[in-house]
């Protein structure tokens, strides 16, 4: 079944929110990059968090999530795009951990409490927004929330969740972010407040066999949700060889020739699908002329 992202407001419009199953697209991350279960908790969460941000963005906007944590899995890269397109990397996708307190994947520990959370957005205009926001939990949910409060100032509260099976395999993965709207009654974001307390984990909800729907009407708890928009969501890179043959022209002639002469061919791997690009030496050779036809 592939992934989707709900997008409804609720509470007679006062609220708006995103549901997303995403448990393909965080299986996909998982089998390309080989993660092992705590590293594919975290990363999962990251890619959930920015498919959630950017479903908010409009066009052909896109933003790239990054997550600097003290934690041995050093830091992830996301990108995703309103159109529901995501791919994402951990620097170090081989870490399993104990166990936490709750008995659930210790993504806190796996991350860190110490680092920053930066969101850099592409909206077409000369320069990209950047916003940067201190790591206040580790867990990544709260992280996100707190980004959208400081950030964006928008209330917000995120959930996100990754469970994965005893073979490293990614069981479910979904998440949710809702945002108050202005004007929003006090009566509303008690009984909201309310419904997220005692809400239990998305991707536990999704392995009862709970839709994206079905999460929707209980986050909105009887506030009427008013489905506005469904798209879906898929882990998608953009890379290709020539996109990494451009790359090789901006090395240079000397970095260039060295491969030529040394190596005899390059290979180079793309982060975030671990897609293998093979350059022989020939077309090396005919990137060093196009390079030396260019600096004439």
């Amino acid at each position: 079944m592939s992934d989707k992202l709900i997008k409804a407001l609720a509470y007679n419009d006062e609220i708006r929110v995103y549901v997303v199953d995403a448990t393909e697209m965080v299986k996909e991350a998982q089998r390309r990059h080989d993660s092992w279960n705590t590293a594919t908790a975290a990363l999962g969460r990251a890619m959930i968090g920015s498919t959630l941000l950017a479903s908010g963005e409009k066009g052909d906007s896109k933003l790239t999530v990054r997550i600097d944590g003290n934690g041995p899995i050093g830091y992830i890269v996301v990108d995703s795009n309103a159109k529901g397109d995501t791919k994402g990397y951990i620097h170090n996708p081989q870490v399993s951990l104990e166990l936490n307190e709750n008995g659930k994947l210790d993504v806190r520990g796996a991350v860190g409490t110490e680092g920053n959370l930066i969101v850099t957005k592409d909206i077409g205009m000369k320069e990209p927004f950047v916003g940067q926001v201190p790591l206040i939990s580790g867990e990544l949910g709260e992280d996100f929330t707190y980004y959208l409060a400081n950030s964006e100032q928008i209330p917000s509260a995120v959930g996100l969740s990754v469970l994965v099976n005893p073979d490293e395999t990614v069981r479910t993965a979904g998440g949710f972010m809702i945002q108050v709207l202005p004007g929003a009654s006090e009566k509303t974001l008690v009984s909201l407040e309310k419904t997220i307390a005692n809400l239990p984990l998305v991707s536990d909800l999704m392995d009862s066999g709970k839709t994206p729907e079905d999460l929707l009407e209980m986050l909105a708890d009887e506030g009427n949700p008013r489905i506005i928009d469904e798209q879906p969501v898929q882990f998608k890179c953009d890379c290709s060889k020539e996109r990494f043959a451009n790359s090789l022209v901006s090395l240079g002639e000397d970095d260039l020739k060295e491969m030529i002469e040394q190596d005899h061919g390059a290979e180079a791997v793309c982060h975030f699908c671990r897609t293998k690009y093979t350059f022989t030496e020939d077309e090396l050779k005919e990137i060093l002329s196009e390079i030396q036809e260019l600096n004439k």
